[in-house]
């Protein structure tokens, strides 16, 4: 399987015990509602596949799995830091009120102040927040995605309207 025929759901940030099961941090937000018959973790940038023998979901965005073959602690030490993926067909459906930030991708960025800055080229996914990137002026611009900055979302006209901190395009502009 290849990198665009997955979906990232988490990373797998440690192992538990001496039998090899490994804890899994989600960044997926229905983390639940996924089939977790095999996963497949990134590894030296190919996606090999690890049969789940069991699991146990926790409310923190953790899970506990055991995987087929994977049976001490020795083996699950190399899946520590390990980024894990789906495929795309174990994607949960989605309503048509479901609307997540990877959404804003291609999105025109106005800010209130600057006025319009560009379309967002990428949408970066980080410990406790998004991030996304903008090419203005020839540079790129980052800035987070969060309810403090937001100021309005049309998704009709596939437009956001922004207030952003005061100097942070001079940041990027001046450098």
């Amino acid at each position: 399987m290849k990198h665009e025929e997955a979906f990232y759901i988490g990373y797998i940030t440690k192992t538990k015990g001496l039998k090899g099961e490994v804890q899994l941090f989600f960044e997926f937000d229905a983390y639940e509602d996924l089939d977790f018959d095999v996963l497949f973790a990134d590894i030296n940038g190919k996606m090999v596949p690890f049969f789940v023998a069991s699991h146990k979901l926790y409310p923190n965005s953790t899970g506990l799995f055991y995987f087929d073959d994977i049976d001490h602690i020795d083996k699950a030490q190399a899946l520590v830091k390990k980024k894990i993926y789906l495929p795309l067909t174990k994607m949960p459906e989605r309503g048509e009120d479901d609307f997540t930030y990877d959404d804003l991708k291609g999105f025109i960025v106005t800010d209130e102040t600057h006025g319009e800055l560009g379309k967002i080229i990428a949408i970066n996914e980080y410990p406790q927040q998004f991030v996304a990137t903008v090419l203005y002026k020839e540079k790129e611009i980052l800035f987070p995605l969060n309810e403090d900055m937001i100021v309005e979302i049309d998704e009709e006209e596939k437009t956001l309207l922004v207030d952003l901190p005061e100097g942070l395009l001079d940041i990027y502009l001046l450098s």
